[in-house]
């Protein structure tokens, strides 16, 4: 067993291990991501191309650019204050998601959402993959032009092509490496990337303004809705800003437990809103002088790229966009699905084979089938979000409403500790879920098959995430204050060491008081 392994927080009474060194509370020495850590790594997983790609849904119901935008803007104002409330948490306690989830759903119960986590990671880890792999195909292109004339040897019938094959293989082995290096360095990929993609991301602004007036490109992006059809479509819009994210609002705790101190992390209710409202606008002003100049309407950048005649141009910018692609795809899907299968196989997985695995499931999920011949299972992935909502609603109602931040971190490594409830299953989170995913389904269903009628319930679909947040908040809060569950409430919080601290001196925050107090 590698020597990684080793956990200070103990085995159960059966001696069958519960927990391992990257599952435990993270000791003050490794924490070391600092304010501006948090700044470039959402400045860096703001440049994307999913971001860049998100006003398209909304211009296409008919929403003006502006509104769009402030959609854009909303929706991330909302979802920085979730990930300020739930990465506060890891950030006091040190510990990550899969963890922290057990003193609101129960010991077993847990493994639902962590379960349902780990699989969204490997799947949008192959899907961002692939996506990375048609910037790889679009760099050697810009190199070796003969690289589109490579001939196709997989037959009629495959939904991708020997040179497509070849650049997932690519891609997939440039990011491999990225998978040993710990979570305590991995910030400074994001650095790297918070320089180049955002310079890139401007260097194509600036590009498009002169090719194309941004008054004339967006002279034609007006609103083609009004009233009631307006406000529903605003609100999908939020809806849509919100689930970019959405995972990342749950897990979030899986990179704040390495701040320094609590309030470190804080910056993220600026940096977010600004950072993925600027590069909405970035897509909306270059993918429409883009349809100016060549005459249709290319919102994937790699497309617009295509059309360019400049081939260092090209080479540059795809090489920005895979760099997006790598830091993004790490960063929320590789290592938050390998901290999951930590929690699944802690005897026998650590992130960074958690981390290994998912890379080779990659080539398991085929994402080229399911995005060539699969809608319906894309879309139903991509509306999973109905539960995402409410785990991010439970989380942070349980310790911000319910325990007032007062956690016993021990307990929540044993079976048949406090956090037990009733046979490892809290019944109020299942009420709270029961009550906020549930309304959804029928609007999930129209989305997988349009053809199945579902009336009303499409409008609280498109608002799913607002909903199931919201709702789940309210009714596990109500739960847990008419039927609270006495055995699982202490006066102080608990630390790995086994004392009680006041819970608004925890030990990230003491340490880096005592740090202070040195350094002065």
């Amino acid at each position: 067993m590698s020597p990684s392994f080793g956990s200070k927080l103990a085995l159960d009474h059966d001696s069958v291990r519960n927990s391992n060194a990257d599952m435990d509370p993270i000791p003050m020495d490794k924490r070391t991501w600092s304010t501006w850590s948090y700044v470039g790594y959402w400045v860096s997983d703001s440049a994307n191309v999913v971001s860049w790609e998100l006003a398209s849904s909304m211009l296409a119901v008919g929403l003006s650019w502006r509104q769009a935008l402030i959609a854009i803007s909303i929706g991330h104002i909302i979802i920085s204050l979730v990930m300020v409330l739930n990465g506060t948490i890891g950030a006091r306690l040190g510990i990550a998601f899969s963890v922290l989830i057990r003193s609101s759903f129960g010991y077993w119960f847990s493994y639902f959402p962590v379960l349902s986590r780990a699989i969204l990671g490997m799947f949008w880890f192959a899907v961002q993959t692939f996506t990375g792999s048609q910037c790889v195909y679009q760099m050697l292109k810009a190199i070796w032009p003969s690289t589109a004339r490579i001939p196709n040897h997989l037959g009629e019938n495959a939904t991708i092509t020997t040179s497509g094959i070849m650049c997932y293989f690519l891609f997939w082995l440039i990011q491999f490496p990225f998978m040993f290096v710990s979570p305590q360095k991995i910030r400074y990929l994001f650095v790297v990337k918070g320089i180049i993609v955002p310079a890139t991301f401007l260097a194509m602004l600036i590009w498009a303004t002169v090719k194309v007036p941004v008054a004339d490109a967006l002279a034609a992006k007006h609103s083609a809705i009004k009233g009631p059809s307006l406000s529903w479509a605003l609100l999908a819009g939020m809806n849509s800003a919100l689930g970019n994210f959405s995972t990342l609002a749950v897990n979030i705790p899986d990179f704040t437990r390495y701040a320094k101190r609590p309030r470190d992390q804080y910056i993220q209710l600026l940096i977010i809103p600004v950072a993925f409202t600027l590069t909405g606008f970035i897509g909306i002003a270059v993918t429409s002088a883009g349809e100016t100049l060549y005459g249709d309407t290319y919102w994937n950048a790699l497309l617009l790229i295509d059309q360019w005649n400049n081939r260092a141009a090209a080479f540059f910018a795809s090489f920005s966009f895979a760099l997006a692609t790598l830091g993004t795809n790490i960063s929320a899907n590789s290592l938050s699905a390998a901290n999951d299968l930590t929690v699944l196989f802690p005897k026998y997985i650590n992130i960074r084979r958690g981390q290994i695995i998912t890379a080779f499931v990659a080539w398991i999920l085929c994402p080229w089938e399911i995005l060539a011949t699969a809608p319906g299972f894309l879309s139903f992935m991509g509306g999973y979000v109905v539960f995402l909502g409410p785990f991010a609603g439970i989380m942070a109602s349980d310790y911000w409403l319910v325990r007032r931040g007062r956690v016993d971190v021990p307990a929540l490594y044993f079976p048949h500790g406090r956090y037990r409830y009733v046979g490892g299953v809290n019944w109020r989170a299942v009420v709270a879920m029961l009550f906020s995913a549930v309304p959804l389904l029928p609007g999930l269903i129209n989305s997988i098959n349009t053809k199945i009628y579902v009336g009303g319930a499409t409008y609280l679909f498109n608002v799913g995430w607002i909903y199931g947040f919201v709702s789940a908040s309210f009714v596990y809060w109500l739960l847990s204050t008419i039927a609270p569950a006495k055995e699982t409430i202490v006066t102080d919080v608990v630390l790995e060491d086994g004392k009680e601290k006041d819970s608004e001196e925890t030990a990230s925050e003491k340490g880096s008081k005592e740090q202070e107090k040195s350094e002065s």
